[in-house]
């Protein structure tokens, strides 16, 4: 088992940047892939990055959030960030991180393939 809990969320203006933290329990989390998606007031919820269990800690991102966003993790801390600069204002959304794929084969662009979810943080990002 596997708990998620997402921080650093907040409002900020258009340009700004905020870091989101999101903090792992259980013995599985270190070797889990884990990703951030969001969830913006009626839109389905998007695919935002990627990270891997990896000692090559591959990253992937959605191609809107490309040179803007970073992801990272400290697996002595059991923590997943990700760092997100330039903010636009269609940026804001409930943040949510995700780990641990159902399936090696999983396609990690899609919500229902992971098999644990924090609370989410919202982001709001005003111009």
């Amino acid at each position: 088992q596997v708990q998620l809990v997402e921080s650093g969320g907040g409002s900020v203006q258009a340009g700004g940047s905020l870091k989101l933290s999101c903090s792992g329990s259980g013995y599985m989390f270190n070797s889990c892939r884990m990703v951030w998606f969001r969830q913006a007031p009626g839109k389905e919820r998007e695919w935002v990055s990627l990270i891997n269990s990896d000692g090559t800690t591959t990253t992937t991102y959605t191609e809107s959030v490309k040179r803007r966003f970073t992801i990272s993790r400290e697996k002595f801390k059991n923590t997943v960030y990700l760092q997100i600069n330039r903010l636009k204002t269609e940026d804001t959304a409930v943040y949510y991180c995700a780990g641990c794929l159902w399936s090696v084969y999983g396609d990690h662009t899609s919500p229902a393939n992971f098999r644990y979810w924090g609370q989410g943080t919202q982001v709001t990002v005003s111009s």
